[in-house]
């Protein structure tokens, strides 16, 4: 008999991060990493989860949203082949009600993608291979099929789609053996965080070289002084060879970001992330014609079509995909195509609970099956709240050590799950207590 899907599950569940600073950047001093979560359950017990990343507030707003879409996965069959999946992400993001509360962006669909990336898992996991080597795995007439080409075509049809993953068919087999040989290339921003003391920015740039990478990030954007400082300690720090790249978190209007970058360009910045609105296509543009560091953006990019024109503008060095903000891995499997129809390399942004986790399999998958490069490609990672998860990502010398566990690493653990959900949990109603005895 054919599996269904029998039970959907939704939780609120946020870690203090705040506490510490950790994530804090000049737009979001003090956020509290949090994920709207979602466990599809099929008759057989098989079990797939996925999450939105939200920073605190507005993450019961999320899983609400989340829970809006129980009546288009209760009772149907549990999606196993790209046809169930296709069909999943299609009546997700179709519906014309909830798309009028986009069109394609903004809570609803990152709803969607949350339980498009549960999908994923649950086939995944019956498949028996973890999501990027599933993925790797299909054929390019199945990727395509899992594509939503409407608004693409002007620049992307299915067939150009076809062709690219047709060409990066023959080295599949033997970059599948080398990305679990060598890992995939990885950065980290875990000495960066804008609230940190220089002290221990210095102290932990240094440990990032010694533990193997060869970028780090810092967060910018708070003021041109102090980021001059940080720049320079950060370079004194790891030397001459070590990538520093810079992110801003839209925090200026395109004038700024184009003074502020020439202040800090002979410090060699590899890229700036995010200096403006992620959506203004023309002002990423102005900056990257107006200075000369290269320009990164994407995190907060909210679908397929403002890839495409940031592309088509020439308005970006590095596309950075989210595997939380855009409707899930098929929507992804488009911004990978359009990267890799003009040529741009993907670095994915992973800053914030699970992404690292989710975010690895789609990079890994773009190596082996679409682009076919990792050169100038690399993967956020931030050393935050793994131990929450059953199948972490795990660095080894600064690069991401490929999955092997069946799924999409996306599985909090139970008793983290327990202790975490807001406002219930035991760790959020300690705190609760304790604000009440010190008010």
């Amino acid at each position: 008999m054919s599996q269904t899907v029998t039970e959907f599950e939704v939780h609120d569940i946020r870690f203090p991060t705040s506490e510490q600073l950790d994530g804090s950047d000049a737009m979001n001093p003090d956020p509290d990493y949090s994920a709207a979560y979602v466990v599809i359950r099929a008759s057989d017990g098989a079990e797939g989860h996925g999450f939105c990343f939200t920073i605190g507030r507005g993450n019961d707003v999320t899983a609400a949203a989340i829970e809006a879409l129980r009546p288009f996965v209760i009772g149907r069959p549990a999606p196993h082949a790209a046809a169930d999946l296709a069909a999943l992400h299609h009546d997700l993001t179709h519906d014309s009600q909830l798309r009028w509360l986009g069109p394609e962006k903004g809570v609803m669909h990152m709803a969607a993608g949350a339980v498009v990336n549960a999908a994923w898992d649950l086939a995944a996991k019956h498949a028996g291979q973890p999501v990027w080597e599933f993925l790797a795995s299909m054929s390019s007439v199945d990727l395509v099929s899992l594509v939503d080409f409407r608004y693409l075509t002007d620049v992307l049809t299915r067939e150009e789609a076809l062709a690219i993953l047709r060409r990066a068919e023959p080295g599949r087999a033997e970059r599948a053996r080398r990305l679990r040989a060598q890992g995939y290339p990885a950065y980290t921003t875990s000495p960066g965080w804008l609230g940190y003391s220089d002290e221990k920015l210095v102290r932990l740039a240094k440990q990032a070289v010694a533990d193997g990478f060869h970028q780090i990030k810092l967060k910018v954007g708070g003021d041109i002084d102090d980021d001059i400082r940080r720049m320079k300690l950060a370079r004194a720090a790891v030397g001459p060879s070590v990538r520093i790249a810079v992110d801003a978190n839209q925090r200026w209007d395109v004038p700024d970001a184009v003074r502020w970058m020439a202040a800090l360009a002979p410090y060699e910045p590899h890229w700036i992330e995010e200096p403006t609105s992620p959506d203004d296509i023309l002002g990423h543009a102005a900056v990257r014609a107006g200075q000369p560091v290269k320009v990164a953006t994407g995190e907060h990019v909210a679908n397929r079509v403002v890839f495409k024109q940031l592309l088509q503008a020439g308005a970006v060095d590095f596309v950075q995909i989210d595997a939380a903000r855009v409707a899930g891995v098929n929507e992804n499997i488009a911004i990978l195509l359009l990267a890799a129809k003009y040529g741009v390399p993907v670095c994915p942004h992973a800053g914030g609970v699970g992404l690292c986790e989710l975010v690895q399999h789609l990079a890994m998958f773009d190596y082996v099956a679409v682009s076919g490069s990792w050169e100038d490609r690399v993967i956020e990672y931030v050393d935050h709240l793994h131990e929450h998860f059953a199948d972490p990502a795990v660095i080894e010398s600064g690069r991401y050590v490929a999955p092997r566990a069946p799924g999409f690493s996306a599985r909090m653990l139970p008793d983290s799950l327990a202790a975490h959900r807001y406002p219930q949990g035991p760790l959020w109603q300690a705190r609760r207590t304790t604000e009440e005895v010190n008010s």
